[in-house]
C-alpha cells in the first residue's frame, strides 16, 4: 500500500497543508511570520519617528503628551504577540481590542491578528472580531482624529481596510480547505483503487483455485481408480493393464496441462507479461464425454437427459452445470466407491436448468476416503452458483441417498 503523495517542496506550504501540529512552523511560516513582524516593527518605529517630528501625519500629536510614549510601548508588545498568533489568534484579538481604541502604533500589528483569526478560525468568529474592531473605530476616530481626513471619511477607510483583511483571510481560508479536501479525496480514491484491485486479485485468486480444483480433483481421482484397479488386480489380461495405462497417461498429461495453465497466468499477473489464450472452457455439451470418462474408469452411472434445445444454454450456465457433475462425480467416487450414480439434467429457455446428482448412502460408518480432499469443492460450487444466480441443496435426503442439486437460470 502506497503513502500518500508527498509535496516535491513542503517547506513552501503552511503547517496547516503539511498536516503538521498547530505549533510547528514550516519554513514558509518563519519566513512568513519573520516578515509579518518586521512589517509591523517597521510601522511602529515610522509612526513613533513621525510623533517626534515637527509635523506628525498619523494623528499622534492628538491627546495626552505621556500618550505617545504609552503608544510606543503598546506597539513594541502587539509586534511581539505576533509569534504567538498561529497558537492563540483569537486570545490576542480579544486582547488586543482595547489596544484600537488608541493605538497607532499596534494598527499594523491588529491587522494581522485579525487576518490570522480570519484565516485559521470559522467565519462567525473572524466576523464578530472584525465586528468588535468596528465598533471601537469610531471611539478611536474621536480620540486620536486624523488630521487629514474628515471623521466619517476616516471611519470609512478604517472600516474598508478591516473588511479588506476579513474578506483575504476568508480567501485564504477557503483556498486551504479546497487544497486539503482534494488531498483527503485522492488519497481516498487512491486508497480505493488499492482495494479494488486487490479484491479483484482475490477474486481471480479464488476463481483460479475453484477451478484447480473442479479439475484437478477430477482427474486425480479417475488416476486412484485405475492405479487401484492395477494393484488390486496383478493378473489382469494385458489388454486391460494396456487400456488403464493409457487412461491413467492421458489423465495424468490433461492434468499437467492444466495445472500448467494456471501456472502460466498467475506468472503473467506477476510479470504484467500478456497472458497466452486459455483452452475452451467445457459446456453441458461435454456432460457425456465427462460421464464416459468416469465409466471407463468403474463408475457405475446413470443419466437422465431431460434438457429441451440444450444447443440454447448459455456459455456459462453450461460452464456450471458441467462442473457441479463434475464434483458430485468425484465426491461420489471419494465417499460412495461402487455405488450407482444418477445424474439427471432438465429444463428449457425461461425455466432454468436443474442438475442433479444423487448416489446412495454407504452402508454403515462413512469409510475414510481412499482419494485425500481438499474439503472444498462444494464450498467452490456454492460460490459459482451463487455467481451464477441460481440456486443450491446438498445433503442426505429422506429417501438415504445423498443429493447434489442445483438450479441454475437459464433465459427465455
Amino acid at each position: 500500500m502506497s503513502s500518500a503523495v508527498v509535496p516535491e517542496f513542503p517547506w513552501l506550504l503552511p503547517g496547516a497543508l503539511t498536516r503538521a501540529t498547530p505549533v510547528a512552523r514550516t519554513t514558509r511560516d518563519w519566513l512568513v511570520d519573520g516578515l509579518a513582524f518586521l512589517l509591523a516593527l517597521g510601522w511602529v518605529l515610522l509612526a513613533f519617528g513621525d510623533s517626534v517630528g515637527p509635523t506628525p501625519e498619523f494623528a499622534l500629536n492628538a491627546g495626552p503628551s505621556w500618550l505617545n510614549e504609552a503608544d510606543l510601548v503598546v506597539g513594541l508588545l502587539s509586534t511581539a504577540a505576533l509569534w504567538l498568533r498561529r497558537r492563540w489568534p483569537v486570545a490576542l484579538a480579544v486582547v488586543s481590542l482595547p489596544l484600537a481604541v488608541f493605538s497607532v502604533t499596534a494598527a499594523v500589528a491588529l491587522l494581522i491578528i485579525l487576518f490570522t483569526v480570519a484565516v485559521h478560525r470559522p467565519f462567525p468568529v473572524a466576523a464578530a472580531l472584525v465586528g468588535a474592531h468596528l465598533l471601537v473605530t469610531p471611539v478611536y476616530n474621536s480620540l486620536r482624529p486624523d488630521p487629514a481626513l474628515p471623521f466619517w471619511a476616516a471611519t470609512v477607510w478604517t472600516a474598508s481596510f478591516l473588511g479588506g483583511v476579513l474578506a483575504w483571510g476568508m480567501f485564504v481560508r477557503a483556498r486551504r480547505q479546497l487544497v486539503t479536501s482534494l488531498r483527503e479525496r485522492a488519497h481516498r480514491a487512491e486508497t480505493e483503487q488499492q482495494l479494488r484491485v486487490a479484491q479483484a486479485r482475490q477474486l481471480e485468486r479464488t476463481r483460479i483455485a475453484r477451478e484447480m480444483h473442479d479439475v484437478l480433483a477430477h482427474r486425480i481421482s479417475l488416476l486412484s481408480l485405475h492405479a487401484g484397479a492395477l494393484e488390486f488386480r496383478p493378473d489382469a489380461p494385458p489388454e486391460e493393464v494396456a487400456r488403464a495405462a493409457g487412461v491413467i497417461r492421458a489423465s495424468a498429461h490433461a492434468a499437467l496441462q492444466d495445472l500448467r495453465e494456471v501456472i502460466g497466468v498467475l506468472r503473467a499477473e506477476v510479470s504484467g507479461e500478456e497472458e497466452t489464450p486459455e483452452r475452451p472452457q467445457p459446456t453441458l455439451a461435454d456432460v457425456p464425454a465427462l460421464i464416459g470418462e468416469c465409466r471407463a474408469a468403474g463408475v457405475r452411472v446413470s443419466t437422465e437427459d431431460l434438457v429441451v434445445e440444450p444447443a440454447t444454454v448459455p456459455a456459462a450456465v453450461g460452464r456450471s452445470a458441467y462442473r457441479i457433475v463434475q464434483e458430485g462425480l468425484t465426491n461420489a467416487r471419494k465417499h460412495a466407491p461402487g455405488a450407482v450414480v444418477r445424474v439427471r439434467l432438465a429444463g428449457r429457455p425461461g425455466d432454468g436448468l436443474t442438475v442433479e446428482i444423487r448416489n446412495p448412502w454407504p452402508v454403515g460408518e462413512p469409510p475414510e476416503p481412499a482419494i485425500p480432499g481438499a474439503g472444498t469443492g462444494l464450498v467452490g460450487i456454492a460460490e459459482r452458483v451463487t455467481l451464477a444466480g441460481g440456486r443450491l441443496a446438498y445433503g442426505r435426503d429422506p429417501a438415504g441417498d445423498f443429493r447434489l442439486a442445483a438450479w441454475l437460470p437459464w433465459p427465455a
